[in-house]
């Protein structure tokens, strides 16, 4: 038995509606969606903690992620597991000329075919032309934000240099104030939502990850708020003891010895 069809008859047995787990034979595809974005971050985390053991953990969980929904799919009479397989098989094998093409093709080397053609030759083959079909709603807004502005760029909606987007950051904050004086959340919501995008694409122009420098700054924050956390502890008083501008001190300090 195949280490894979171990784990396709173990999802089996679980969704198993005599035998198996009540929790399991009641999830649908809805339901364990959250589950499976949880992992895919999980994933993500231990390669960022450089932790090869929860890696290979973490694969494992989200692969079962896959196996579950598959699963679903099966008992729904709509694909299986080897559908999917088949699927991934052949769009990689499709969207790689230049390694499984002809021989002209992988002659011609990477210049066979374009990797954004051909997405975009596939995205047209499911009825949705637009520029913007098949960026996922599901994406965090950051890195959604930084594909929608990258796709309108492609076709040559886009400011042509980074002043353009500074000038346009400027002015989505003096809208944001301007909501600010009406206290009306909903605008106010819209507006802070518009100066976002304008720094995200600030981010696109100058070829920076937003995703990973807002996880950065995360981070540094989170050290040095822990750093001045520490120091407060050992001199035996507690963070609330101290008003903001004793706690900027503290924060200078931390700032000083932690990078």
């Amino acid at each position: 038995m195949s280490d894979i069809q171990k784990l396709l008859d173990i999802m089996a047995r679980l969704r198993d509606r005599e035998t198996g787990c009540p929790w399991d034979v009641e999830q649908d595809f809805a339901s364990i969606a959250p589950y499976t974005i949880e992992e895919a971050y999980e994933v993500a985390d231990a390669i960022t903690r450089d932790d090869m053991c929860d890696l290979r953990n973490e694969l494992g969980d989200l692969l079962l992620q896959v196996v579950f929904h598959a699963r679903i799919a099966e008992e729904a009479e709509l694909f299986d597991f080897g559908d999917v397989v088949e699927g991934i098989a052949e769009k990689m094998t499709r969207r790689h000329p230049h390694v499984f093409g002809t021989a002209e093709e992988r002659a011609q080397g990477i210049e066979a075919g374009s990797w954004e053609a051909i997405k975009a030759d596939e995205r047209s083959g499911k009825g949705d032309n637009s520029v913007m079909a098949g960026i996922a709603q599901a994406l965090p807004a950051l890195m959604r934000a930084e594909k929608l502005g990258k796709r309108a760029g492609d076709v040559g909606f886009d400011w042509p240099d980074r002043e353009g987007v500074r000038e346009k950051i400027q002015e989505e904050l003096g809208e944001l104030e301007a909501a600010v004086g009406t206290r009306a959340e909903a605008s106010m919501e819209e507006e802070f939502g518009d100066l976002l995008f304008a720094i995200v694409n600030m981010a696109r122009h100058l070829k920076i990850d937003p995703e990973k420098a807002l996880t950065g700054a995360n981070h540094k924050f989170e050290r040095r708020f822990r750093d001045m956390e520490r120091e407060i502890a050992d001199s035996g008083k507690r963070l609330r003891d101290f008003n903001l501008e004793s706690l900027d001190k503290f924060w200078r300090k931390a700032k000083g010895r932690v990078g």
